[in-house]
């Protein structure tokens, strides 16, 4: 494995380590597989990373958190958080600085860059297309990425190998670990989302209902038609416990209002579960929501960027998913099948057969 090598970049450090010391554990050995990168900003906030280890030869696993806000830079006499096209921009001048040496580029996006400008109605920029074929023009090998927005997205790039992996089973390990699942019934809180929702009803053996989202076509906030109501579409909810299952959660105002609907019908406990909390918002309307008792529980992973402030409420549970990552790496760079990673399912209906 000497010639396995991760760059970290400084947007997902902490879940770039637990990867680390998972590798180091998956292959006993005490070597560290992190190649250190410094990355130095001009006053006027020009940008460069300079790589501080040999990287010939070597297959790099570059990993990045594009929705990381926390990362800050000072310009022009002001604190500047760093946006999704300024973390792009970086892993940019990592595979710059690389200069082709390296036998092999795989990066890794759990969040994917422009995820959800995917598709062009009218006369709309492309941008997780562009994005995508910018990096194979780089001379990235592999892309890497975790429950992406639309997956048919890889289309851009058809020569291109394109990972797309599901946490499902990571985070209901953890909700069946902690909650009781034996009165369940999972909810997409709109249409988009309603594969995976039926998908997580199949693993839990429960019915599955939706939300319709009914918008105003007349006007246009923020870049979305509004929102008027949301109509339900399913089985009685009333006594039961609710899965709410999306791939993120934004601003979180229709996962709360589904919320809210659901406890209004007569709904037990309500357990909030998506990949990405981005919470773009703050954590205020998610506290208030749980004083007022709409949900019980939110799930979601370490894959982006959580501050503190929201990991250390109590109606927040982080699954980690560090573990699957390291295992992912491994599998690549052995050049092993990845089919058990992607079809673990086995374990989970094990596991919740035995909780039942």
């Amino acid at each position: 494995m000497e010639d396995l090598k991760l760059i970290v970049l400084d947007n997902i450090e902490d879940f770039g380590n637990k990867t680390n010391a998972c590798l180091r554990e998956l292959n006993k050995n005490d070597k560290s597989y992190i190649i250190p990168i410094k990355r130095d900003r001009f006053s006027n906030g020009e940008g460069k990373i300079k790589i501080n280890g040999t990287v010939r030869g070597k297959d790099i696993y570059i990993l990045s958190d594009v929705g990381n806000y926390n990362i800050t830079y000072d310009m022009h006499g002001f604190t500047h958080h760093m946006a999704p096209d300024e973390h792009f921009q970086d892993i940019k001048r990592v595979i710059s600085a690389i200069s082709g040496y390296a036998s092999k580029i795989t990066l890794i996006m759990p969040l994917l860059y422009e995820s959800r400008q995917h598709k062009r109605k009218g006369k709309e920029s492309l941008d997780c297309a562009i994005a995508l074929k910018e990096l194979e023009a780089l001379g990235v090998n592999h892309i890497v990425t975790f429950d992406a927005h639309d997956p048919n997205v890889a289309n851009a790039i058809p020569n291109l190998p394109f990972e797309n992996f599901y946490v499902a089973h990571d985070i209901l390990n953890k909700l069946v670990e902690k909650e009781d699942i034996n009165n369940l019934l999972v909810i997409s809180p709109d249409m988009g989302a309603m594969e995976r929702a039926r998908y997580y009803a199949e693993i839990l053996h429960c019915d599955v209902g939706v939300f319709y989202k009914r918008r105003d076509l007349t006007k246009v906030i923020n870049g979305k038609n509004p929102i008027v109501e949301h109509v339900y579409l399913g089985s009685d909810v009333k006594g039961k416990d609710i899965i709410v299952v999306d791939d993120m959660i934004a601003s979180g105002s229709s996962m709360l209002e589904v919320a809210d609907y659901l406890k209004q019908h007569g709904a037990n406990r309500v357990y909030l579960v998506s990949t990405f909390a981005l919470l773009t918002e703050g954590p205020k309307k998610f506290i208030e929501g749980y004083n007022n008792g709409l949900f019980d529980k939110l799930y979601s992973t370490n894959l982006s960027y959580v501050p503190d402030l929201i990991k250390n409420e109590p109606w927040y549970e982080e699954v980690d998913c560090s573990v699957r990552l390291a295992n992912i790496i491994n599998t690549l760079h052995k050049k092993e099948s990845l089919k058990s990673i992607f079809d673990d399912k086995e374990k989970i209906l094990k596991k919740i057969d035995r909780k039942k």
